[in-house]
């Protein structure tokens, strides 16, 4: 299927045009949602530590800008003490060191980048709980907090992490752990619909599950979108390492559901199965997500079948492009409105949020022709 390049050229142009101006603000810290315009920062051990100097990493690959470069290099020393003085690293790990430490190894070969990155790795693949064939998510939030159990399904983007580093080292052992959990996720998060579930609370010393946690979607049997979006495209991440064909499948069942319930202008709702009553907050974040996505579906099916992935995609992103982009807003440091972060805690709704803004820009460098991943 061919693509109009006039729009993702000019998508391309305003996306650049914007960071260049905002990344002067923002400079090597970790911006994680927008509240009235402006980018708030996290500290580096936040989940989203890695999105923003994903997106300068993008940039960089296209202009070569090395002001960047440069930034994105400061915000991945500011990790290293993530690692030594931190106790909460979490399941998160993959989404810090992939954006930064792989991407910049991919990029210019730094051996350094390397060593951070089989660092993150060997950290990821020691919360895996050989009981329940799972690797944990959270550490305890507070004090008496106890989820020594839970899986959640945004791990499905971190295992790409534990693939690359098994490829990288030539040692099976990353490879064996991911494919372990990602056929939890088979066993356990996708329904028969291609519905998906947050969060999956097992008995940590017998592996069995207990129960669904509804997460940040709106209850444990309903249909969040960034989650859909997540094992979505994790799992065909799964597939690109490994070319199980039962991680492919998945990844179509759930793209067909994603896409099955989107609304007439190709941007999800935060939940797919929510009651009337419920505020229907889109969510521009799992749109990129699942774009994206879907773009790489695309290229592992049939041709036959790669047309309607790509299809999707480009609805979703172009939408994203034409009626919530902010791209001609001084006053807004997000690339893209209308994500929802967490409706269960009322946390960042209707605002841009930081990965939203980084899948967005992926996606376009997709539509341009980038075929590398960091991923």
């Amino acid at each position: 299927m061919d693509v109009n390049q006039n729009w993702v050229e000019e998508a391309w142009g305003k996306i650049t045009t914007k960071l260049e101006r905002t990344s002067k603000k923002i400079g090597a810290n970790f911006p994680h949602l927008s509240k009235n315009g402006t980018y708030e920062l996290a500290p580096p051990h936040w989940w989203t530590a890695g999105f923003w100097p994903g997106q300068l990493w993008l940039l960089y690959r296209e202009t070569k800008d090395e002001s960047f470069r440069k930034m994105a290099e400061e915000c991945e020393a500011q990790l290293d003490k993530v690692v030594t003085d931190y106790y909460r690293l979490d399941h998160d790990i993959g989404f810090m060191w992939t954006l930064t430490s792989v991407a910049r190894y991919k990029l210019l070969g730094d051996e350094d980048a390397r060593r951070r990155a089989l660092l993150a790795a060997n950290l990821l693949m020691g919360r895996f709980n050989i009981n329940g064939n799972f690797i944990r998510a959270w550490n305890p939030w507070f004090e008496g907090d106890e989820n020594t159990g839970y899986a959640i399904i945004d791990c499905a983007m971190n295992l790409s992490l534990l693939f690359w580093a098994s490829q990288e080292s030539d040692d099976p052992r990353y490879k064996a752990v991911a494919m372990k959990h990602a056929d939890t996720i088979l066993a356990h998060f996708i329904e028969s619909d291609g519905s998906v579930h947050h969060i999956v609370h097992f008995d940590p010393e017998t592996g069995e599950r207990r129960a669904f946690i509804g997460g940040q979607g709106y209850g444990p049997h309903s249909a969040w979108s960034r989650g859909a979006a997540w094992a979505l495209y994790g799992l065909t991440l799964c597939y690109d390492y490994t070319e199980e064909e039962r991680y492919l499948q998945t990844a179509k069942k759930i793209a067909h559901f994603f896409i099955a319930n989107l609304p007439e202008d190709s941007v999800p709702h935060w939940d797919f199965r929510i009651p009337e009553d419920v505020t229907p907050y889109r969510d521009s974040s799992a749109g990129a997500i699942a774009a994206s996505g879907l773009l790489l579906l695309a290229e592992k099916v049939p041709a036959s079948e790669s047309k309607m992935y790509k299809k999707a995609a480009i609805q979703i992103l172009k939408s994203l492009y034409e009626n919530y982009g902010a791209w001609d807003n001084d006053d807004e440091d997000g690339l893209i409105l209308s994500g929802t972060s967490h409706y269960p805690e009322q946390k960042g709704l209707d605002a841009p949020l930081i990965y939203g803004d980084y899948f967005f820009v992926e996606g376009i460098a997709k539509l341009k022709g980038e075929k590398e991943l960091f991923w």
